[in-house]
């Protein structure tokens, strides 16, 4: 059995989405902030004439922050009939994927938190981090702490 993904790089690591949760996917483009949004909450914009809530995935992985660059993009999901977008550092393919080369993944080698991971995908030359967009987008998590001096 296979699954086709798109597959994108957030913090120089490839994670993968099934195609069928995916929209679109768009340049990065004006996003207006929300107060007191949930702290990996951008904004929203404007996608032909939708008011689209916009997240970005480095923040709700808590991964460092980056510059956004031309290769930066927005994938447009849909969960369980809730569109959003997910600010990425680049979308990189189509990909598909045998699922018998996908293995659980080890909460001792993965940095971000594994209820958001379905599998690792074992590729040619590199590992696709196989990621539940109802996870992403729906779970909700408590605030992180912010320790200052």
């Amino acid at each position: 059995m296979e699954q086709q993904l798109v597959v994108f790089e957030l913090a120089n690591e490839f994670y993968g989405v099934d195609i069928a949760g995916v929209e679109s996917i768009i340049r990065l483009q004006n996003i207006t902030v929300i107060p007191n949004a949930p702290y990996y909450v951008e904004g929203v914009t404007n996608l032909r004439g939708t008011v689209l809530p916009v997240i970005d995935l480095r923040r709700r992985f808590q991964l460092p922050a980056a510059e956004r660059t031309p290769d930066t993009r927005i994938v447009v999901v849909v969960v369980k009939g809730a569109k959003v977008g997910m600010i990425v550092d680049a979308v990189q393919e189509v990909l598909r994927v045998q699922m018998d080369t996908v293995e659980p993944p080890s909460p001792l080698v993965i940095n971000i938190d594994s209820a958001f991971i379905t599998g690792i995908a074992k590729m040619e030359g590199r590992l696709v981090i196989l990621i539940d967009l109802s996870r992403v987008i729906l779970t909700e998590e408590p605030e992180p702490v912010l320790v200052t001096a």
